[in-house]
């Protein structure tokens, strides 16, 4: 019986001391996470250090006595250590004990997914449905779109390879290194390692971005269209 309220504790979510259980160690998740941010500040001082370093050292430790206890509990050993959360529960812990240069208390983060199970995310099932149908809806429209796009990265690489090749072979060196430059153009992104010089370049330039526009905005449209739709269908046919 102890075996069985012990199980419940860790594995069930719908009880009350079951959900303590999970607050306190997404608490702990979200509280090592925000250690290890503080700990990449420049200058922090000895004292601070020494204070995130045994901070990080009992949350470890209650991490470890965490995943024992799930080892214990667990109909399936094997199956739950070869797990998704198994392997993320284990790469949140191992790193310490071994005292190797590899820092993955970042994969914690990944713990937080327990969380959607925690909050019963399934109850959105309707939301995550209307999502399924209206992109069903657009199907086709989104594959001509993603095709044209396609295209076009393409068109607009050979374009400011031809304009500006001539005055900056070191930049664009190919279309195919032009193709970076339509991608940071076209998705209006610009982040300014390549940049026209000519004047037939800054044209051409300017042309994308404005086409960059519609690229961003149709798939936007389309599947606020294809959502309202498939809402309004519901409210029809509830």
């Amino acid at each position: 019986m102890a075996h069985m309220t012990l199980k419940e504790l860790v594995e069930r979510n719908d009880t009350g001391p079951g959900r303590v259980f999970d607050a306190a160690i997404q608490f702990l998740i979200v509280l090592s996470l925000v250690s290890f941010s503080i700990e990449t500040l420049p200058d922090l001082s000895p004292r601070v250090r020494a204070w995130l370093d045994t901070a990080e050292a009992v949350v470890v430790l209650i991490f470890t006595a965490e995943y024992l206890l799930r080892l214990f509990v667990a109909d399936h050993r094997l199956r739950f250590v070869t797990s998704f959360y198994g392997l993320i529960d284990l790469l949140a812990i191992v790193p310490f004990y071994l005292a190797t240069s590899v820092d993955l208390r970042s994969v914690r983060v990944f713990r937080l997914l327990r969380l959607v199970r925690a909050l019963k995310i399934l109850r959105f099932s309707r939301a995550a449905h209307r999502f399924q149908v209206a992109f069903r809806m657009i199907r086709a429209e989104l594959i001509l779109f993603l095709t044209a796009t396609a295209f076009l990265l393409f068109v607009s690489a050979v374009g400011i390879y031809y304009f500006e090749n001539p005055a900056q072979p070191h930049v664009y060196k190919s279309i195919f290194h032009a193709l970076w430059w339509s991608v940071t153009t076209l998705t209006t992104v610009g982040y300014g390692d390549m940049v026209p010089l000519t004047v037939g370049g800054r044209i051409f330039t300017v042309l994308i971005l404005l086409i960059g526009l519609a690229v961003v905005a149709v798939p936007t449209g389309l599947l606020s269209s294809a959502l309202t739709r498939t809402i309004d269908a519901e409210r029809r046919d509830p």
